[in-house]
C-alpha cells in the first residue's frame, strides 16, 4: 500500500519535482505522506469517501478550507478526488500525556472554544451534521446487516443510547471537529493547530469536550475544570448532560471500530481498539448510572 500511495503522490500535478516521499503515522482511515517539493513540504492525504463511517471528502475539504481561513488548520494546497494536499507545519504532534498537561489542556480548551465560536463564519457552503446518536444508530443497523461478531451487544447498546440521548436534552449547535484524538492536535511552539476534519460538522459543543476527555484519559477534576473554562459557569449545570455525551462518544468510537474490523483494509488492530473502547464505555456507563 505504501508503494502505491507513494507513486500516486509523486504523480500529482501540483508538484514540480517531488522527492523524499515518506509515510506519516497516525491515520487509521486514510494514508498520510510527507512530500518535499523544492523548498516546501506538504502532507498528502489519500482516501476516498467511506460511506460506512459517514466520511464524505467534499465535507472534509469544505471544513479544511474554513479552518485554514480561520487560522486553525494548515492551508489547503491542492485537492482532487481521493487526494487532499496540505501545507506541512513544523510542529509537535501531541500524545495523550501531552493533552493531560495542565498548561496544554487549558490551551486546547481555548482552541476548541475559538473553533466553535468562529469556524462557522468562514463556511461558504453546506456541511454535514454529526449527531452522535444518529451516527450510532446507523452503525448499529449496518453491523446487524453485515453479520458483525458483536451483533449480540447491539440491542443493549441501543437501549443505553436512548437513555443517554434523553439525558443530553436540547443542544446548542456549533461547527465541531468531532474527532479530538491527541494526534489531531499540533503544537508549533507558539500556536496550536487542529488537523483531520473528516468527521467535522454541526454538533453540540459537549461532543468535542467529551471526546477530548474520553480519548485522552482526563480525570474528573480535569473534566469539571474543562467545563467551567469553556462555559464560564459551575460544572454542575451541565454535568449530567456532559456525562451522557461522554458515553455517546465512547459508544461511537467502539461502533466505529467494530465497523472498521469488517470494512477497513488498513493495517491496524481494530479488534484491540474495539476492546479498549468497550472497556472505556462500560466504565463511563457505570459512572453515568450513579449520577
Amino acid at each position: 500500500m505504501s508503494e502505491t500511495a507513494i507513486s500516486r503522490a509523486a504523480s500529482l500535478s501540483c508538484f514540480s519535482a517531488p522527492e523524499g516521499i515518506t509515510p506519516l503515522g497516525g491515520g487509521i482511515t486514510n494514508v498520510n505522506l510527507l512530500v518535499r517539493d523544492g523548498d516546501r513540504r506538504f502532507v498528502v492525504r489519500l482516501g476516498d469517501d467511506i460511506p460506512e463511517h459517514g466520511i464524505m471528502r467534499w465535507n472534509e475539504l469544505a471544513l479544511s478550507r474554513a479552518a485554514e481561513k480561520a487560522g486553525f488548520s494548515p492551508a489547503v494546497f491542492h485537492h482532487e478526488p481521493g487526494v487532499l494536499v496540505l501545507d506541512f507545519i513544523e510542529a509537535k504532534t501531541f500524545d495523550e500525556a501531552d493533552v493531560r498537561e495542565p498548561e496544554n489542556l487549558t490551551r486546547i480548551i481555548d482552541l476548541i472554544a475559538r473553533v466553535h465560536n468562529g469556524l462557522g463564519m468562514h463556511l461558504t457552503g453546506p456541511v454535514l451534521t454529526f449527531w452522535p446518536f444518529q451516527v450510532n444508530r446507523t452503525y448499529t443497523a449496518r453491523l446487524k446487516s453485515d453479520g458483525s461478531l458483536y451483533a449480540g451487544l447491539l440491542p443493549g447498546l441501543m437501549d443505553e443510547a436512548a437513555v443517554l440521548e434523553k439525558a443530553v436534552g436540547p443542544v446548542e449547535l456549533v461547527v465541531g471537529h468531532n474527532d479530538l484524538l491527541a494526534a489531531n492536535v499540533l503544537d508549533d511552539g507558539e500556536d496550536l493547530w487542529l488537523i483531520d476534519w473528516e468527521y467535522g460538522g454541526f454538533n453540540s459543543p459537549l461532543f468535542d469536550l467529551a471526546g477530548l476527555a474520553s480519548n485522552n484519559g482526563l480525570t474528573e477534576p480535569q473534566e469539571r475544570a474543562m467545563l467551567e473554562q469553556y462555559f464560564g459557569t459551575n460544572s454542575d449545570e451541565r454535568w449530567c448532560a456532559y456525562k451522557a455525551m461522554k458515553c455517546a462518544s465512547l459508544m461511537r468510537e467502539a461502533l466505529w471500530s467494530m465497523t472498521s474490523e469488517i470494512h477497513s483494509e488498513l493495517d491496524f488492530d481494530y479488534a484491540a481498539y474495539t476492546k479498549e473502547n468497550m472497556e472505556r464505555l462500560n466504565a463511563a456507563l457505570s459512572d453515568f448510572r450513579e449520577l
